[in-house]
């Protein structure tokens, strides 16, 4: 089996100030995990820059435009409360994007089996509109639209286990029956979406899991709710929004997974992937705050994405 793996240098000079916690040590916390000889096998590619018409297929023209002149020649500003841009975050954003649209292109050519994204801003909360949550723009809602519009992929699923729920991936694709989204998180917690009955037009899976929620939750959640309903749904490629802040250690929530809760959802995920896909599978970096437990998460995350 062949991993790629994605990343640019500027996922680290993505600065966001200091005591915040979408920090750049995150992707250093990452990219030193995975440098361990157990990952020596990874394809390591260099994530290329989005263009402008592949964010525009999931932001709008008008927004891609506003947000990248709105990029600081120097110091910082604010696009929200939480979202921070620095000199270098368009370059920075521009690439997490670009490496889901590399990763949909080699995987769906069949160059590798699976792929991780190890790119920061993270994602999940941008909305067609809007930059909030940390997230600038919607790295997996650009790579399923490439996948469909460019690639000729009739259905894309997006599963994301991040703690917090992924609005704006919902709200792009929760009137579009070729595009599947579906999620377990922390509720009640930001961004306040994601309850059981936001299913959008049957194609949005949503499991809320109550504060203090454990692996036995979790897990039942993705067997009762998610595993069935992406079967179902049959998907040519599976995307995964794959955030680490449900971990216990984890300082912004209050879930309590473990490496081995992320082992196992992976493998069950990459198990639906070649019952439906031909094993089609990207992930790509969400959340994860407490640098052990995100380095320790994703090196579970990729092991098994290697071997399954």
């Amino acid at each position: 089996m062949t991993t790629l793996l994605f990343h640019h240098d500027s996922s680290a000079r993505h600065d966001t100030g200091q005591g915040h916690p979408e920090r750049p040590d995150r992707i250093r916390a990452v990219m030193g995990a995975l440098s361990a000889d157990a990952f020596a096998d990874l394809d390591r590619r260099e994530a290329p820059q989005a263009e402008p018409g592949q964010l525009s297929r999931a932001h709008s023209a008008r927004f891609v435009e506003a947000l990248l002149n709105a990029v600081p020649a120097e110091g910082r500003v604010r696009v929200d409360p939480d979202t921070v841009m620095s000199a270098d975050s368009g370059e920075a954003s521009l690439r997490a994007a670009g490496a889901m649209v590399a990763a949909v292109d080699a995987v769906m050519a069949g160059d590798a089996d699976n792929a991780f994204c190890a790119v920061r801003p993270p994602g999940h909360h941008a909305e067609a509109e809007r930059s909030m949550g940390f997230c600038l723009f919607n790295n997996v809602a650009v790579g399923a639209l490439h996948a469909r519009e460019e690639l000729g992929a009739d259905r894309v699923a997006v599963v994301d286990f991040d703690v917090h729920h992924g609005n704006g991936t919902q709200a792009m694709f929760e009137a579009d029956p070729s595009l599947f989204f579906a999620s377990t998180h922390e509720f009640p917690l930001y961004p306040g979406t994601g309850r059981a009955e936001e299913t959008g037009c049957g194609n949005v899976v949503n499991v809320p899991l109550r504060p203090g929620s454990g692996s036995a939750e979790f897990r039942a959640g993705m067997e009762r709710g998610v595993f069935p309903a992406l079967k179902a749904f049959a998907p040519d490629l599976i995307l995964v929004s794959a955030g680490f802040d449900a971990h216990e250690r984890d300082p912004l929530a209050t879930l309590r997974l473990v490496e081995d809760d992320y082992a196992w959802v992976t493998e069950k995920l990459c198990g639906i992937a070649d019952e439906v896909c031909g094993g089609r599978l990207i992930a790509t970096l969400e959340g994860g705050y407490d640098l052990d437990a995100l380095s320790a998460s994703v090196a579970a995350h990729v092991g098994v994405l290697m071997t399954a």
